[in-house]
């Protein structure tokens, strides 16, 4: 028999050799196979094998076959390339390595007080941890936190971690979040090490996977909400931690719970956004039974100008982690991995469409989706925009929760752990990060509402509803994002404090500071949205803004006009001004939101007040 045959049951080569010898060399084959699969190199086919030292063998990645929980990663790789479409930069680099297996790589690193340098940059984000230079020669470290909840414990093991490995405070994100700055390369590790300590895993914290899982701040102790959604962003959290094959998607990702309590957490902003919904008695079916349901919104990327739009999907509570693992796992085969501009599920879901979509979705779940057309549910129409900042009742008889604000998100180590002390002393030894980058302290006695009122300012802080502070959004800024073209945070203060010292305004207002086009900050959905940029002013540059205004989300959701460009920060302050104050002057009563008031005037009128002199 021919040693070139294919179907042979010889050894190429093997002419002569004993029977025991070609047992032992077909086992020795077989064997460099599984290890060649497990190192995700190619496995080497019988006809490349039979041809002898003659034959091409391609090594690498491309030619990987590959079974176990990255097929579906290996498969849309592959998929590109039979497309005859080359993979960005990000992509080649998940190819080439799998980030969760990362962990030895960044302790070397870190034991040799070295940062990582091209894609291993890109891919040590997957565990937090983000090199941030030129803007600072740090370590970022971005936490994971489902929900926004923490006791009061870990708050001050945070405050520890900070002020011995980082800069000394916090910063609390718009996904309800904490993130550390300034860590040299030496301590990254003893970060992640300080933080899974207090139960917190960084994993999936950063690149292309699915970000914070947020929920309603006031879950649990709302006195509106159809249903608690904080045990559903926990869960979600730990699917997603425990699942391998759901990290390195096409692009990031976020998933969040409306539970239609009090405060938003901006679902409509997210990827995949839960809406509680109540299906009563009349409008129930035999398969849909009457209770609460989730309303499933896809596709919401406001940086792109665009909200999770509205599916006719319900899903019950306890569905919603399957839910989510279709979605991602459709995800992951067939997004976009050759533009990062175009890669985030609304891209597939503008060429799929709706359809097509989730009937994939229901392949993957195995079943079809519940479905009932939207005219017949009900839905909350509009938040208490006041309901994250100040003293408010909770659903508990003689309980409220305090909003503190939290000034541009910054807080320093010992304040978080005088409202752990606050938390301890009055509450119920846990507190609440929110999407509107403060916290909240709840279950505190309505006779001690005095006293935490006190306790709250004896450290620097405010929880006045009034102030222009209360509904101020910035990011990072040119000071820790080498993306951003202004000071962010330092200039939002100064905004905020000119609003108050010239606008008496009392309807809430968000304005948000966002320093480059990523929009971190979500400068299109602020009521004022300022977004960074360069300015020339004479011979030099100076820090500057485009201003959007009208922006909102929810019930009101509408995507900001740009209607001021390039306007250099010391103007900033006097055009807001003008602006604010023509709202008070001509809106129709005292109830107009400045959103409404923005909706019913024309650009011209707007730009002709922002720039009267």
């Amino acid at each position: 028999m021919s040693t070139n045959d294919p179907d042979s049951n010889e050894v190429s080569g093997s002419k002569g050799f004993s029977d025991e010898q070609k047992n032992f060399l077909q086992g020795f084959t077989m064997g460099a196979d599984v290890a060649r699969t497990v190192r995700r190199l190619p496995v080497i086919s019988d006809s490349a094998r039979h041809a002898g030292n003659s034959a091409s063998v391609t090594v690498g990645p491309a030619g990987v076959t590959f079974a176990g929980p990255d097929q579906g990663h290996f498969d849309a790789f592959a998929r590109h390339d039979a497309e005859g479409k080359k993979l960005c930069n990000e992509e080649k680099a998940k190819r080439e390595k799998n980030s969760l297996e990362m962990w030895d790589e960044i302790d070397k690193r870190c034991q040799a007080d070295e940062f990582p340098k091209g894609t291993d940059n890109f891919l040590t984000k997957a565990h937090g941890l983000f090199y941030v230079a030129p803007a600072q020669n740090a370590y970022m470290c971005r936490m994971r936190v489902p929900g926004g909840h923490l006791t009061t414990s870990q708050v001050r093991g945070i405050a520890d971690v900070a002020d011995n490995f980082a800069g000394g405070y916090a910063d609390v994100t718009t996904r309800a979040n904490f993130q550390l700055r300034e860590i040299p390369a030496k301590h990254g590790m003893d970060v992640l090490m300080g933080l899974r300590r207090l139960g917190i895993v960084n994993q999936g914290a950063g690149a292309d996977n699915v970000r914070n899982v947020t929920s309603g701040a006031t879950s649990g102790f709302d006195t509106e909400e159809l249903i608690e959604t904080l045990p559903l962003a926990e869960d979600q959290h730990w699917h997603l931690i425990n699942n391998r094959d759901l990290y390195g998607l096409p692009r990031k990702f976020n998933i969040s719970f409306d539970g239609a309590g009090t405060t938003s957490p901006l679902s409509d902003t997210n990827d995949v956004g839960y809406f509680a919904v109540n299906v009563t008695e009349e409008i129930a079916t035999e398969q849909i039974p009457a209770g609460v349901y989730f309303r499933l919104g896809l596709g919401g990327i406001t940086g792109h100008k665009d909200f999770a739009r509205p599916t006719t999907v319900l899903v019950p509570p306890k569905e919603c982690c399957r839910v989510s693992a279709a979605i991602l796992r459709v995800f992951i085969r067939a997004g976009d991995r050759t533009d990062r501009k175009k890669a985030r599920l609304k891209y597939l879901l503008d060429a799929w469409g709706f359809e097509k979509f989730i009937a994939e979705v229901e392949k993957e779940y195995g079943q079809p989706l519940l479905r009932m057309e939207n005219d017949k549910l009900s839905f909350k129409e509009a938040e208490n925009r006041f309901a994250h900042v100040g003293f408010h009742p909770q659903i508990q008889p003689g309980k409220q929760y305090v909003g503190v604000i939290v000034p541009v998100g910054r807080i320093t180590s010992a304040q978080l752990r005088s409202l752990s002390d606050i938390a301890d002393k009055y509450g119920d030894r846990f507190v609440r990060l929110t999407v509107w980058q403060n916290l909240l302290i709840p279950f505190i006695d309505d006779a001690d509402v005095d006293a935490v009122k006190k306790e709250i300012e004896a450290i620097g802080l405010e929880w006045s509803a009034s102030s222009a502070r209360a509904g101020l959004v910035a990011c990072t800024g040119s000071k820790g994002c080498k993306y951003a073209g202004a000071d962010t945070k330092g200039q939002a203060l100064i905004l905020a404090k000119h609003i108050e010292d010239t606008v008496d305004l009392d309807q809430p207002l968000n304005i948000h500071v966002t320093g480059c086009h990523h929009s971190c900050a979500q400068h299109y959905i602020g009521d004022i949205g300022l977004m960074g940029t360069a300015v020339t002013q004479g011979e030099d540059m100076v820090d500057g803004y485009h201003v959007f205004i009208g922006g909102g989300y929810g019930a009101r959701g509408a995507i900001a006009r740009q209607l001021f460009d390039a306007v250099a920060f010391e103007d900033v302050p006097p055009l807001v001004e003008r602006v604010l104050t023509a709202y008070l002057d001509n809106r129709q009563d005292a109830q107009e939101s400045f959103v409404q008031f923005a909706s019913r005037c024309s650009d011209e009128q707007l730009q002709s007040w922002g720039n009267a002199s």
